[in-house]
């Protein structure tokens, strides 16, 4: 593993290119795009105000800059750098803006949701859709491109329209059955529209393209209810993450549940492996016939964390939520599975500490990585079954088959950890600290860092 310099941004504000060739960061009302490569600069745009959100186009041609407080979006060329298309929604004001998967559309949601005015960079036009409905997830595009489905709110009843992006006309319209409609997901293959009632009630719809009710899931009554959503890269699942700890897997043949995770308190199965991070330093000369360290770099010794094999059973560091408070933390929320579809992990905020790893084709747990700080963000590499995750402090940690491994990152001054992300060929993992960024690349012929793998049995 290598890292390069650490690099300056602002809110977060950092993207790879779909076509993975150049990096976008925004500092301040600065737009700085460069070689993904080399991390020369390749061009400097100056906006008008701070940057709120931005975003690539599909084909790289053109980055999109929000500036929400003042109710404006700037677009700009990478081909013609001197070109650029500045979007002013006025007094209607600006609560979010996105591409189409065309990357010549660009789709903005008025304050208070009054409508979404679909702009075209070709031949300028405006187009109005009115009562977007104001909820967690209300607008997905298909994997293709072909489709958009949005969520509607209308006389006190939720709908779903789905539009043919081409031209934008409306395909579909139908009512839904739910009481109040939290969000939609199209599954990857494009065939199904997953549909989601509100934390007071446990309620998933499946439907089909032409509208049609293909089924309807609930796995109990009593309030709070979804929490997270995730289809498998294949369609073949739906995992549904719950308020009671657990994690339900539908498959995509009934819809009906194919298995049910918890998140136990105590680990038992001598099927999975408890990794621990331990804040220490290796001792010299230890043996331990379940632990096989592999060190490389000469500063080991200098490390302050690293991996065991914890013994079962493992008692795992739960946290009380205070339900006196809104939006207590309870519950899983967050769930995604790997490239391959082979394993899931999850997040249970009752069990901020630890994350969650699932064999998909044995259907049973596989790993648990215990941290000694709450996990903020994970992702899965999206070649192969490698997963990383921070924490907030230095480090970077990464889970595979093959075991678990944390790794310092060697950046001056306090750079910790707020998020991640990969590239898209899985070479080289993007680290976000508050206010700078900072490249891990994961193929070198020498490792200039001290690591410390942990190997599964």
């Amino acid at each position: 593993m290598n890292f390069s310099e650490v690099f300056k941004q602002s809110n977060q504000l950092c993207k790879v290119s779909p076509d993975g060739k150049y990096l976008a960061t925004c500092v301040q009302y600065r737009l700085v795009v460069r070689d993904v490569n080399t991390l020369q600069i390749l061009q400097l745009y100056t906006c008008l105000d701070q940057v709120a959100h931005m975003e690539w186009s599909s084909d790289s041609l053109f980055i999109l800059c929000a500036m929400y407080k003042r109710g404006l979006v700037q677009v700009w060329s990478l081909e013609q750098p001197e070109w650029h298309c500045k979007i002013d929604e006025g007094s209607i004001g600006l609560l979010s803006s996105r591409w189409s998967p065309d990357g010549r559309h660009i789709l903005n949601t008025t304050e208070f949701h009054l409508r979404i005015t679909v702009w075209s960079l070709c031949n300028k036009s405006v187009s109005y859709i009115k009562y977007p409905k104001a909820c967690q997830k209300g607008l997905d595009f298909s994997a293709d491109g072909r489709y958009m489905a949005l969520a509607e709110r209308r006389d006190c009843k939720d709908y779903i329209s789905i539009f043919v992006c081409d031209d934008w006309h409306l395909l579909r319209h139908f009512e839904t059955e739910t009481q109040d409609l939290a969000g939609v997901e199209w599954s990857p293959n494009g065939c199904v529209l997953a549909v989601w009632d509100s934390c007071l009630e446990y309620k998933m719809l499946l439907y089909s393209l032409d509208g049609r009710l293909l089924s309807t899931y609930s796995a109990y009554e009593w309030s709070l209810g979804i929490k997270s959503v995730a289809w498998s890269p294949s369609s073949q699942f739906l995992a549904i993450g719950s308020y009671d700890e657990k994690v339900r897997i539908l498959n995509h043949i009934t819809w009906k549940k194919l298995i049910e995770f918890e998140h136990p308190a105590t680990i038992t199965s001598s099927k999975a492996v408890v990794f621990k991070e331990v804040e220490k330093r290796p001792v010299v000369g230890t043996e331990n016939v379940s632990i096989h360290q592999i060190t490389l770099g000469s500063s080991l010794f200098n490390t302050q964390s690293k991996y065991e094999i914890a013994s079962l059973p493992v008692q795992v560091t739960v946290v009380k939520p205070d339900l006196d408070r809104a939006n207590p933390k309870i519950g899983i929320s967050a769930v995604a599975f790997s490239a391959d579809n082979r394993y899931l992990a999850t997040k249970n905020d009752n069990m901020p500490q630890s994350l969650w790893v699932w064999d998909m084709q044995r259907l049973g747990l596989q790993a648990v990585l215990e941290q000694t700080a709450p996990v903020r963000c994970f992702v899965w590499d999206p070649r192969k079954p490698r997963l990383a995750l921070c924490t907030g402090n230095a480090k970077v940690y990464l889970w595979s088959l093959a075991g678990c491994v944390s790794v310092k990152v060697p950046a001056e001054g306090n750079f910790q950890v707020q998020s991640l992300f990969w590239h898209g060929n899985g070479d080289s993992l993007v680290l976000l600290g508050k206010d700078q960024i900072c490249l891990c690349y994961m193929h070198t012929s020498s490792c200039s860092v001290p690591v410390t793998l942990i190997l599964s049995k």
